[in-house]
């Protein structure tokens, strides 16, 4: 087991040694003179129950209460009464004594023990009528009453971290040392001394409560850790199963709401010790394990079985006063009987109902999906948009298991996007993938209803079948957004075409204006000057007739050139096998020759296309050319490759395959190679692929060689 430690600056263990062992010495002396006393009082306290109390009464701790002619003795009834007192005080004893002794050197369990020894002691009425007539004693346990609070409220303003949370709870906490002090020097009768109204003791007791009560509310719910946070639930359930059985019992011991008799208060007083021991034993629970079982479960049978309990004896009770009225008789057998049946019928659909009310309480509505399953079908039967269908989805989600946030995201454009929220992410989020036809199509990010909290397997069931229905909306929501992405892409498509259109032409305009332009000008001005000189000095018309000739042929060589740029007049001249045939022969060439001079293995370029290509669109067939061209080159620039194998094929899924092998060295020497002037490089063939829709790949052969393999749709 694990003790907690304290993290306050004023309970560290970082403190001197001397000051942890004076309280350490302090709460073993006070708890030991405390049993002695305790123990010393039982037989006292027996002999005036027996001499005095049970008949005549003893003040307004243990009032006169009438025997019945037919029962137990006095002595028995009055043995009760001090095995009662004595289990109750001896459970706080234990659990304080346990606390001792796994956490003797945390400042946190001496103070729960210090509080149990006192509350166990000073609560039940032995101590007090016992010490009667022993100044010592009577003074004593006055002490151990007054310590009981203060240690008691201090705890609950400091468990579980030893820090005041909130800061203004530490003036609080004087103020309430205050009031018991001052209490304590009137031995216990200040409020009579000072005639303070009863609804004032009544606003004093109640407000100091919730103040205890809001400090943890408020610890658990800002600055509680997981860890913490499930301590906490284990003093809260024990203190409010105290606090309710307390003020029910309270309510019952009033004169007027009971016949008075010694059995009645044997009754009412083992109900009440029992509740209250409920807050040693939470609280050791609390303070020795950091984290023991989950409590929610225990929450959720108490609140089921005390709700059923209550439910059972209201409902036996108006039973018993319809039918007495009925029957117009008391104390009827049938009566009883017939009231019996009654509750005896309504037993099991009552439990149920209200185990489904407490689970849906605290869980949602994990029990029934189907029926969330209904409504959310109802939802879907109104023209809904399918962005609109998976918000009523999270929504539906977050309402029924009672969630803080609920979120669905899908995969667009590549990337995981949210598209459908409700709430805030304030605790753990949790993924679970939706899927559909055996994809998983999105995902669902569920937040822990605290932090630590995990999903329990109603939970995993709810939302595995929640999550099998909502399967088919995203798969509609991808399809939707697909189409919004094909449409953006095709408006953007077209915008680029547009601009390339126009930039192409703009170029063409650049050229013709700039380059082309002024060489017809200045044609036109040397054939307009040669025209005179022809009759004057015929030999300077020749010269210039002849300049003017290569300038002609220039500029003829310049258009061809802008020609071939727009679009390699080959293709429509040959085709494109016939010019991809040239492209090759017209490179291996000066290869071959280069090759017979140093004596080496000349390159061997083979064509193998299927006959006949089926028409292809203009780009794909510039795309091709330029590919298998560079491709080419830089085989025969960097590659020191003997063979050579270019293949084209058009796949039954019409598209055209075009794939460049060689034999020479692997890709990683030539990664970084990019074309010459007319060319377009490694990564230009990749990007031009990508122009058309198709994509190119360049890998390195396991045998030597690279491959390029570039794929182009029709």
């Amino acid at each position: 087991m694990e003790t907690v430690k304290g993290s306050n600056p004023e309970l560290r263990n970082e403190k001197p040694t001397w000051r942890m062992l004076g309280l350490q010495l302090f709460v073993l002396i006070f708890s030991l003179v405390t049993v002695v006393l305790y123990i010393s009082g039982i037989p006292k306290y027996y002999t005036a129950l027996v001499t005095t109390c049970i008949v005549q009464g003893c003040g307004v701790l243990v009032p006169a209460m009438p025997l019945p002619e037919q029962g137990l003795s006095l002595e028995s009834y009055a043995l009760l009464f001090v095995l009662i007192d004595c289990i109750f005080t001896l459970v706080f004893y234990s659990t304080s004594a346990i606390v001792l002794w796994k956490g003797f050197r945390e400042p946190m369990g001496l103070l729960a023990a210090l509080a149990m020894v006192s509350f166990g002691t000073s609560f039940p009425s032995l101590v007090m009528v016992a010490s009667e007539g022993s100044i010592f004693a009577h003074s004593w346990f006055m002490f151990v009453s007054m310590l009981g609070w203060i240690s008691l409220s201090l705890f609950f303003f400091l468990f579980p971290d030893g820090m005041f949370v909130p800061k203004w709870t530490r003036a609080v906490f004087v103020l309430l040392v205050f009031v018991d002090v001052l209490n304590f020097l009137f031995e216990g009768n200040m409020w009579k001394l000072f005639h303070v109204p009863e609804f004032v003791q009544l606003f004093w007791f109640g407000g100091s409560t919730l103040i205890l009560i809001y400090s943890q509310v408020y610890r658990f719910r800002k600055v509680s850790s997981p860890a913490q946070r499930q301590q906490t639930k284990w003093v809260v359930f024990g203190v409010s199963i105290g606090i309710i059985g307390f003020v029910g019992m309270s309510i019952l011991f009033n004169p007027s709401l009971n016949d008075g008799s010694a059995m009645t208060y044997v009754y009412l007083n083992a109900i009440l010790n029992l509740s209250l021991t409920a807050i040693p034993v939470t609280l050791m629970f609390a303070i020795l394990r950091q984290r023991l079982w989950n409590i929610d479960p225990l929450v959720n049978r108490t609140l089921v079985y005390a709700a059923l309990s209550i439910c059972v004896v209201l409902l036996y009770t108006l039973a018993i006063l319809y039918l007495s009225r009925l029957f117009q008789t008391r104390n009827n057998y049938l009566v009883s009987l017939l009231a019996t049946a009654v509750v005896a019928v309504a037993f099991a659909p009552l439990k149920e109902w209200l185990q489904r009310q407490i689970n849906r309480l605290m869980k949602g509505r994990h029990d029934d999906p189907y029926a969330v399953l209904l409504e959310l079908g109802n939802q879907f039967i109104q023209p809904l948009a399918p962005d609109a269908m998976l918000n009523a989805v999270v929504r539906t989600v977050k309402d029924a298991l009672r969630l803080p946030y609920t979120g669905i995201s899908i995969g667009v454009g590549g990337q995981d996007t949210l598209v459908a929220s409700a709430g805030e992410p304030l605790h753990d989020l949790h993924s679970m993938p939706i899927i559909h036809r055996g994809e998983q199509l999105g995902t669902l990010h569920i937040a822990s209803r605290s932090h630590g909290e995990t999903f329990t397997l109603e939970d995993s069931k709810f939302l595995d079948v929640l999550l099998r229905q909502a399967g088919p909306i995203v798969e509609n929501v991808n399809m939707t957004l697909g189409m919004k992405l094909l449409a953006q892409d095709l408006q953007e498509s077209r915008e680029k075409l547009v601009l390339a259109r126009e930039e192409e032409r703009r170029q063409i305009r650049k050229n013709l204006h700039d380059d082309l332009a002024p060489r017809l000008a200045a044609l036109a001005l040397n054939a307009a000057t040669a025209q005179k000189y022809v009759v004057k000095q015929p030999d300077t018309a020749i010269e210039m007739l002849t300049d003017l000739r290569q300038v002609i042929r220039s500029t003829v060589d310049e258009i061809r050139t802008l020609v071939h740029d727009l679009r390699p007049p080959t293709l429509d001249e040959l085709g494109l096998i016939g010019a991809i045939q040239e492209r090759i022969a017209l490179l291996s060439k000066p290869v071959q020759l280069l090759a017979d001079e140093a004596g080496a293995a000349p390159l061997n370029v083979e064509l193998h296309a299927q006959q006949p290509l089926p028409s292809l669109p203009a780009a794909v067939e510039v795309a091709v050319y330029r590919i298998v061209t560079e491709s080419l080159v830089n085989v025969i620039k960097h590659a020191k490759a003997t063979s050579c194998t270019i293949r084209l094929d058009v796949s039954s899924s019409h598209q055209l395959r075009v794939e460049i092998t060689d034999n020479g060295t692997a890709l990683p020497s030539r990664s970084g190679i990019t074309g010459n002037k007319g060319g377009i490089g490694l990564v230009s063939i990749r990007e031009r692929a990508a122009e058309l829709g198709g994509h190119c790949t360049i890998e390195s052969l396991e045998n030597g060689g690279t491959k390029v393999l570039a794929v182009l749709p029709l």
